[in-house]
């Protein structure tokens, strides 16, 4: 059995004159609540191999904030986090698939659609919380039967769902 854990980065601020989008850091609230997400990791268990993260400047400070109270694994940067849909997210968990849990740390609409499209079925308050979006700092634990390198559409199992307002 493998686990997919979603993470969609904590709330940033709006890209001011001259910022790019990609630069747009956290706000005190995103910085609060992705510490509260690794503590909440570490409460229930959650533990990734590894953990891949968007190279934008507000995943990675989201990744300090949960790694100051959870284990997040050997860590790898991407780009593609960044620019891919989630169609491509679910193919690069493939070519990292060969691990038993992945934490991956991302973006919206990627990280709600992919998290819809991967969920064949799951407990009725987690599959509730996902029909209402996928708020910063929302991570969607989904479980797979077989390896993550054979993630397909349909055959995760949405198993939980915790949202700044559940930490």
């Amino acid at each position: 059995m493998a686990k997919l854990y979603l993470l969609r980065h904590a709330k940033a601020g709006w890209a001011l004159p001259g910022v790019r989008d990609f630069d747009r850091p956290l706000e005190a609230s995103g910085v609060e609540d992705a510490a509260a997400t690794g503590t909440a990791m570490r409460a229930c268990g959650f533990v990734p191999d590894i953990t891949l993260c968007s190279n934008a400047l507000r995943a990675k400070e989201t990744l300090e904030g949960l790694a100051a109270h959870a284990d997040t694994g050997r860590v790898v940067f991407l780009d593609t986090l960044y620019t891919e849909d989630a169609a491509g997210y679910l193919d690069i968990i493939r070519e990292h698939g060969n691990h038993g849990s992945l934490l991956v740390i991302g973006h919206n609409p990627m990280m709600e659609d992919l998290t819809a499209a991967v969920s064949g079925s799951g407990e009725d308050s987690a599959c509730d919380i996902l029909n209402y979006g996928f708020p910063t700092s929302g991570l969607a634990v989904v479980r797979f039967e077989g390896s993550l390198a054979e993630a397909e559409t349909g055959k995760g199992y949405l198993e939980a769902f915790l949202t700044p307002s559940d930490l």
